[in-house]
């Protein structure tokens, strides 16, 4: 059977994201075969059909042999070159250059050069240079090996939370807030944070607009989707956290509308919109 699109992602996620049946309906709607393969599997031929790279997060733990994977996929949304960007996060370096509103952040190489890092702020928040899921996050001290970024703990996480604007064909469309538990940084489910649908604001749109069209002037490239993660800044501010242009989650289960305007851009790269 000929198949219109392949979701990639891990053996962890083996039947898709969370929510996943949002975006599978949605694909079956817009009459675009679709289904969901481990991106290590070497059964699969990624060469059938255009390829979405979705929950494949277990990619920091075999980064190299992940961007190979990527290199070697025929028709791959956003390219293998935007994620061997992407998956280190020393891009945050370059949107900065380029004027874009970033936490501010330090790349470190080696130990040696950790300390002086971390007396730049008051409260340093350490993170795995690539990494996902939170993994490895801490504050003041390393919780694993180098390479990392050195950022300011941004004490509104607690309160105000993390926002993320969904970003599709250079368009924004939907929006989560999502807050830590406790006195946990970290605002993924896995470590107690809760995440909800909010009505989208002028302000974290037009910053996520700006984000990935900043994002696509740096890589010479369109970028298919993405998701910009953004925080409150002492000074009021919004600010760049992470631009998510690999594997960002869609929250399909907090977010089902997302399955359909991500299908609207499978049928659009497809011809059928």
């Amino acid at each position: 059977m000929n198949m219109d699109l392949l979701l990639a992602t891990s053996s962890a996620w083996a039947d898709g994201e969370p929510g996943h049946p949002a975006l599978d309906q949605a694909l079956a709607a817009a009459g675009i075969s679709a289904r969901w393969a481990t991106w290590d599997d070497p059964q699969v031929d990624w060469g059938a059909a255009l390829v979405s790279v979705r929950s494949t997060w277990d990619y920091h733990e075999r980064l190299p042999q992940f961007l190979a994977w990527a290199a070697a996929v025929p028709r791959l949304m956003n390219s293998a070159a935007v994620f061997a960007w992407n998956t280190d996060k020393s891009y945050l370096l370059e949107l900065a250059a380029a004027g874009l509103p970033v936490v501010p952040t330090i790349v470190v190489g080696t130990a040696a050069d950790l300390p002086a890092a971390i007396a730049s702020f008051d409260q340093a928040v350490i993170k795995p240079s690539v990494g996902a899921g939170g993994r490895g996050v801490s504050i003041g001290t390393p919780a694993g090996p180098g390479p990392w970024v050195v950022q300011p703990l941004v004490e509104s996480v607690r309160t105000e939370g993390e926002t993320s604007v969904f970003v599709l064909g250079g368009e924004p469309v939907s929006m989560v807030r999502k807050l830590p538990a406790g006195e946990e940084i970290r605002v993924h489910e896995h470590y107690g944070g809760t995440t909800v649908a909010v009505v989208p604001t002028a302000e974290a749109t037009e910053l996520a607009r700006r984000t990935v069209a900043v994002a696509e002037r740096i890589l010479g490239t369109r970028l298919d989707y993405g998701r910009v993660d953004q925080i409150r800044l002492a000074d009021g501010t919004l600010a760049v956290s992470e631009l998510e242009v690999t594997e960002p989650g869609l929250y399909l289960d907090v977010l089902p509308a997302n399955g359909p305007a991500f299908a609207a851009l499978i049928g659009r790269l497809l011809g059928r919109g």
